[in-house]
């Protein structure tokens, strides 16, 4: 009687060891499943995007022309700051998370699409680097010029933008000078915001908007030629916002 209860006890362990290795199994499956998810859902997240470029899974941005650009709402200066001036650090922090998003999926989500508009005046330009969103490529500061009424003439508005130009011929920011007026509209620039700052100007805060052209071909720079703009091959979601800081 004792041996043959000694061969029972001796072999449950195998239906244990069983279902033990069934259920770590089930669990790597889950984990596994919403790693995948949050990586290929997530990738304006730097270490996601990051990645994916070491698997070959980056987002790939598409070449969109005038005639092809998602549609988005289009958005002078005084609209853009009573869009995005009232959020705090909090919405501030998740509206750019989407707004990334959005740019890298080639704007899965059309909704969060907004354009700028307007006149801006130049001021600090420069190539881009390796520590920046992208490169090779020009990014430009510009502030917004509002007239307060039909009667008066332009006036520098508490609303700046960074202006970054994906392109190869990056000698091309020679071209741009401090104090021109940068003249942007919905059709044909298609300049899209891809995040929002608040800075300081003077003894108060100001709006600063990282927008990037999504429309590519070339760039008419008054009457002193043309440049290039090309979908960048790799940005950076990790780096700093501004791009351009004071």
């Amino acid at each position: 009687m004792a041996r043959s209860n000694e061969e029972f006890v001796a072999r449950r362990p195998a239906y244990f060891w069983w279902l033990l290795a069934n259920a770590l199994a089930l669990c790597f499956a889950v984990l596994s499943w919403a790693i995948c998810l949050n990586v290929f859902g997530s990738p304006e997240l730097p270490r996601n995007y990051e990645i994916l470029s070491k698997v070959g899974r980056a987002p790939v941005l598409h070449r969109y022309t005038v005639l092809d650009a998602p549609n988005g709402v289009g958005l002078a200066p005084k609209e853009l700051y009573r869009k995005y001036f009232g959020y705090s650090e909090q919405q501030l922090a998740k509206a750019n998370g989407l707004l990334m998003r959005n740019y890298l999926t080639n704007f899965g989500e059309p909704q969060l699409l907004t354009y700028i508009e307007g006149d801006y005046q130049i001021g600090p330009v420069r190539k881009l680097s390796a520590t920046d969103f992208l490169d090779p490529g020009i990014v430009l500061q510009a502030q917004a010029l509002v007239k307060p009424d039909d009667f008066t003439k332009p006036v520098p508005y508490p609303l700046f933008i960074e202006y970054v130009f994906p392109t190869r011929q990056a000698d091309s920011a020679a071209r741009f000078s401090a104090g021109d007026i940068l003249s942007v509209k919905k059709n044909p620039n298609c300049a899209a915001v891809i995040h929002v700052s608040k800075i300081a100007h003077g003894d108060e805060s100001a709006l600063l908007l990282t927008v990037i052209p999504i429309a590519y071909g070339p760039y008419q720079i008054g009457n002193l030629g043309s440049f290039e703009i090309d979908p960048p091959v790799k940005v950076r979601p990790g780096c700093r916002f501004p791009i351009l800081r004071n």
